[in-house]
Order: C-alpha cells, then structure tokens, then sequence
C-alpha cells in the first residue's frame, strides 16, 4: 500500500517550522516532470501571500544561481520522484549550506533526496488515477498549512475542505474519461507537434504535458503556450487542423481560456478542450478556492488521455531514447 504524508502530518511539520524560524521565503525547487508538478503549489502561494516571498525555480538553475534573498529564513521544497535526480540532490545540499530549512518531496522517502533534508514528504503515484497527481496535493498541502502558520489566511479552511475532496473527484474524472481519451488518441496519432493551452493555476499541467507527455513520452514536438499570450504572437500559427490542446480553467482566468478557444474554433483548427468545469469541483469545493485544484482532475484526465495515446501509436509511455540509457549528459 502506498504512503502519503497526511494533512495532520503536513500541520505538525508546518508548525515547527514556522515557531524556530522567521519564515520569508518559501522556494519550490525540482527538475523535469517534478519541477512542472511544483505548480499548483507556487501559484496557491504566490496568490494568496501578502508578504511571504515565493519562487518556482529548476534545480540546477538554483545550484548555479541562487536568489539574492535566499538564506536562514528560506523554506526550501525539493521534489524528485524517485530521489534519485543528482541535480535535486545537489539542491538539498546546497539549500542547506546556505541555512535554509529542507523539505524533500518524494515516492520513496529512504532516497538520497532525503539524506541532508530536514523533513521528508512523501506522495503516491501508482495506485490510482489521483495518485498520479499526489506530490501536487501532498505539496499543495504544505502549502497551505504553512503559509497560514506564517499570514493566517482567510481560506484555509476552505482549501482544508477541498484537499479532503479532490483524489475523489480525480479518480471519478478519470474513470469517464474512456470515450474522450480513445478520441483524442484517434485524433492525435499522427500528428509530429501539438500546441498546449492553460491559463492560471493550469501552467503545470500543460507544461508538463507539452514537455513530458508529448516530447519525452512519445517524441512528439510539443509547444506550451499560455492562454493569454496567444494574441501576442503565437496565433499566427492557429490555421485550420493545426493540432491544440487547451486545458480549460474553471476560476478566475476562465475568460482568457474562453478567448483562446473562440480563436480556435474561427480558425478551424483540430482542438481537443480539457475543461476543469465539466468534473463538477464546486459541488463540493467552494467558488473561492476551486481554482487550486484544477491540476490535480486535469493531471488524472490526462493521464487517461496519454495511455491511449501511446497504445494508438504502439509507444509505450516507458519507452524512452536518451532517458535512463545514458550516464554522461
């Protein structure tokens, strides 16, 4: 059975945290697929802290570059799945010798990610549809506890009630998707690239579909865009059947997805939507804060949707032609 740092758990490791240090900062770091996953977390923060600094930034970029500000009263959050990603590790390390506190956030907590940490979280990842999507909610989480430890946020409460909610409607989005996920794959199976879409607290999941789903998973050029910026530049590709993906907020940034796909459809491109609203979040998650937990159903749906895909296109998800074969790069 797989383990999963609780929300009782998360409090008890926020609160002592936040009573031996003078928290300023919280800094999510990771590489790859973990960095894309860092996400919701950032942008929960990044909404809500009034003055809590907060950064997203990928690791080896970090033990290169360290921010200005980042020091003693640093929190520092290192995701690598299997704890085995050097340049995370490395990370860890650095982050410590320059006085930070360490989180690692990992599926197997006796890793080597966890070594120099000072805490470990750990999350799911293959027992179920939601699992896929655990380090988002076991982060999201932390998040949450700590920033009301350091600001007492008027939503906590309200992000409690939808964290104790959302792996079911993870797992209920991803078992209808069957139908939407064969048409997708008949869709795009043979397509060379394929555009992604995503406003607001989105980004992660269409990065990491862009950069890990469609390049790394099955070698197939994959551009992110954001939903806003398509006026800006990027539109002048969106001719008919050109191949987009738009993952479609339901919140606050909805009117910039909504504006996106207007485009979409006048052009007669080939459009798949992705739509956080058709999975019913705010029959149980309030309007305040339903935002926040929009990767975590469109992490499980598309997750169903990448299955099918590489079934269509006889290429598993695991194949890989560089990944874990070379050990100089």
């Amino acid at each position: 059975m797989e383990k999963e740092t609780t929300q009782s758990e998360l409090k008890k490791i926020a609160n002592q945290i936040a009573k031996n240090n003078s928290v300023k900062s919280l800094v999510f770091i990771g590489c790859g697929a973990s960095l894309s996953e860092l996400y919701a977390a950032y942008y929960y923060v990044n909404q809500n802290a009034i003055n809590l600094k907060t950064e997203l930034i990928q690791a080896n970029e970090f033990n290169f570059a360290k921010p200005s500000y980042f020091g003693e009263n640093s929190v520092a959050v290192v995701a690598s799945l299997g704890g085995t990603t050097k340049e995370s590790i490395e990370a860890v390390a650095n982050a410590k010798k320059w006085g930070a506190t360490v989180l690692a956030l990992t599926f197997k907590p006796e890793s080597d990610l966890t070594k120099q940490a000072d805490y470990t979280l750990q999350h799911k990842f293959f027992e179920n549809y939601a699992t896929k999507a655990s380090k988002q909610k076991v982060l999201l989480g932390f998040s949450v506890e700590i920033l009301h430890f350091v600001e007492k946020t008027k939503n906590y409460e309200l992000m409690l009630q939808g964290l104790s909610v959302v792996d079911d409607f993870a797992n209920d989005a991803a078992s209808n998707a069957d139908n939407d996920a064969e048409e997708f794959a008949e869709k795009y199976k043979d397509e060379k690239s394929i555009f992604t879409l995503s406003s607001g607290p989105n980004r992660g999941v269409s990065y990491s579909t862009g950069n890990f789903i469609f390049m790394e998973m099955q070698w197939i050029t994959g551009t992110v865009l954001d939903s806003a910026e398509l006026f800006h530049g990027p539109f002048e590709l969106a001719v008919k059947d050109a191949p987009y993906v738009l993952f479609m907020a339901d919140g606050k940034t909805r009117h910039l997805d909504a504006r996106a796909l207007e485009f979409l459809q006048r052009f007669e491109t080939k459009y798949t939507v992705i739509d956080a609203k058709d999975y019913w979040l705010d029959s149980k998650i309030d309007r305040e804060v339903v935002d926040y937990f929009n990767p975590m159903v469109l992490t499980a749906v598309m997750r169903k949707f990448a299955e099918r895909l590489g079934e269509k296109r006889n290429h598993p998800l695991s194949k890989r032609r560089y990944m874990w074969k070379l050990e100089n790069y």
